[in-house]
């Protein structure tokens, strides 16, 4: 399959150019450092292990690599809360990029779900 193909992967890469742009913005307007960091971190990882699993060693791998994926993207969706609820965010710029993550959270769970055979 194509990575063009894969929707996880060109959904995880596009979420990943929202939150380094989202990471600029907050450094440049807001001088907001520590908390979009911790973001820019968890919301870039998401898609690296998205395209780790693509070579995974066994359907194992592949489960795990999917399952840290996951557990980026709840952690991402914490960070978002904290920058909305801190107002960094607006709510309209809050809700665009958490729908993005909860398409994403949604996605991988499915995956998970058909890989593990439930």
């Amino acid at each position: 399959m194509e990575k063009d193909d894969n929707i996880i992967l060109v959904l995880s890469k596009q979420f990943a150019v929202r939150i380094i742009r989202l990471y600029q913005f907050l450094k440049e307007n807001n001088n907001e450092i520590v908390l979009s960091k911790q973001l820019l971190r968890s919301g870039t990882s998401i898609g690296a292990n998205i395209r780790e699993s693509i070579n995974a060693q066994s359907k194992m791998d592949f489960i795990s690599k999917m399952n840290i994926a996951l557990k980026e993207a709840n952690e991402t969706e914490y960070w978002l809360e904290l920058l909305y609820e801190t107002n960094y965010l607006n709510r309209a710029q809050y809700d665009s990029i958490y729908s993005d993550c909860g398409k994403i959270v949604g996605t991988l769970t499915k995956i998970i779900r058909k890989a593990k055979g439930l």
